[in-house]
């Protein structure tokens, strides 16, 4: 099965077409490589002294790395750590996505993306949802700590209802499911996780104002501790609530705690930079009917 073309990844994506697409049941063994492969690029995978592992991507003038979930998933919630490229990342973006892999014109596609910085300035975390095919939904998100000095914990949680980002465990961004209502939501398209570092020194830092610094090449983003519960492909169906990060709550519950649904309007109040749903320049005749939803 071919990949997807992403327009906004395509010196990733030349190097995905390339592999063929397979699909691993999620077994209960913690190592990243029994669920992750690496795809391309200089990517190494580091071993501590307990066994646990951490994907190094780097980034040159050559190319970009990036690795993907050997199974995809209907429905499921991801986590994963990330450690920012260091430094001067103006015009790199470190990305995790969830993606489905047939038809672009109707994709479904989750994003996380860390806009690089000039040092010393915050991180940007650029949030979007496609669902059948219909993007543009960006809400932009400034980090409240500096993602390069240690690991934080960046999760996506997808069930029937809604679609919630969280950050540490603090939930940023909940997408809730309107379908009813005529809004467009992933529900029908199982989609697989890819983690990618690339460069996009024409939009990411300051609209593509500042360019990458080559000289400060190789940059390297890390990753570990990933775990991912989702519901995967069986004989005849789909089988749910398996895998190493199983809680048993993220398929059938969204925010019903009041101290989730007050850390969700906090980071809003205080960390969201940009929504689309409050941009009268760009939807000057109305507003995508969910921002209007509750």
């Amino acid at each position: 099965m071919a990949l997807a073309r992403v327009h906004h990844l395509l010196a990733c994506l030349t190097a995905f077409a390339l592999i063929a697409a397979a699909a691993s049941p999620v077994t209960g063994d913690p190592l990243m490589t029994d669920q992750l492969e690496v795809l391309f690029g200089q990517t190494q995978l580091l071993n501590d002294s307990n066994g646990d592992q951490t994907i190094a991507l780097t980034l040159d003038r050559v190319m970009g790395s990036a690795f993907r979930s050997k199974t995809s998933y209907l429905f499921a919630r991801i986590d994963m750590d990330i450690k920012l490229v260091a430094d001067d990342s103006a015009g790199t973006v470190t990305t995790i996505y969830l993606i489905s892999e047939k038809d672009w014109n109707t994709h479904d596609e989750i994003d996380l993306e860390f806009l690089g910085n000039v040092t010393g300035q915050p991180y940007t975390l650029h949030t979007n949802i496609f669902a059948n095919g219909e993007g543009g939904r960006e809400v932009q998100y400034k980090l409240w700590f500096d993602p390069t000095k240690d690991f934080h914990t960046y999760s996506v949680i997808w069930n029937p209802d809604e679609i919630l980002i969280l950050v540490d465990n603090i939930p940023i961004r909940q997408f809730k499911n309107h379908l009813d209502d005529g809004v467009p939501f992933p529900i029908y398209q199982p989609m697989r996780l890819f983690g990618c570092l690339w460069d996009a020194d024409d939009w990411a830092t300051e609209g593509g104002r500042i360019k990458t610094d080559w000289s400060q090449a190789p940059f390297v983003a890390y990753f570990r501790n990933y775990t991912a519960e989702g519901c995967v492909p069986s004989t005849y169906t789909w089988v749910c609530g398996q895998g190493p990060a199983a809680s048993g709550n993220w398929f059938d519950r969204g925010l019903d705690d009041v101290k989730q649904q007050q850390q969700l309007r906090e980071a809003q109040d205080k960390y969201m930079i940009y929504n689309y749903c409050t941009d009268a320049k760009r939807f000057p005749d109305g507003y995508p009917k969910e921002c209007g939803l509750q």
